[in-house]
């Protein structure tokens, strides 16, 4: 399975990911990781592992619309059987939705439908769930909206924070994303 991935942060999803498929356990290839800010970790994480890396600083354009347009043509260069939304914190418009159906994933740190958006583990917390936990789920237009692929169920301890419960929601997060990635290459 070929992969597109984008990501703004620190990678660390796609660090694990990285890690799988040098211990032959996932079979995908990352044709590419595409930010849309350069100088991020995620960035460093590819080129440190041989990928090849781009940037669509979305600062460089006009507005939203050429910004997407830019993106959707540096993705589609690649020919990917599938685009991974990792830690991207841009919301892509219908056009780049429309080129990948059912082929953009996302992944978010809760049990969607529940606290979708930028501040998913804080609003959990606030709520005061029991439990929350990781979405693995093909990206549509709506924020977080999209057909879920795949939960995992994660306690909220009484001790937690924002930062101790998010970590250990990362972890179960990756696990769980190497899996959808795994099942998806199988079919």
């Amino acid at each position: 399975m070929r992969l597109v991935v984008l990501a703004s942060g620190s990678g660390s999803n796609l660090q694990a990911l990285i890690d799988a498929i040098h211990r032959d356990e996932l079979p995908v290839q990352i044709l590419a990781v595409g930010s849309d800010r350069p100088g991020t970790y995620a960035l460093e994480r590819s080129a440190a592992a041989g990928l090849e890396t781009f940037v669509v600083d979305y600062r460089s354009f006009p507005d939203r619309a050429a910004w997407d347009a830019a993106l959707l043509e540096a993705v589609l260069g690649f020919q990917p059987d599938y685009v991974l939304s990792s830690g991207f914190m841009r919301i892509v418009g219908a056009d780049f939705i429309g080129a990948f159906p059912r082929r953009y994933l996302n992944t978010h740190p809760a049990l969607l439908p529940a606290f979708p958006g930028a501040h998913g583990v804080r609003d959990a917390l606030a709520y005061g769930v029991k439990v929350t936990g990781c979405t693995v789920m093909y990206a549509d237009e709506g924020v977080d909206t999209g057909p879920i692929i795949a939960q995992r169920a994660i306690d909220v301890l009484p001790e937690d924070d924002e930062t101790s419960l998010h970590e250990r929601i990362k972890a179960a997060e990756r696990e769980l994303l190497i899996q959808v990635l795994r099942d998806l290459a199988a079919q």
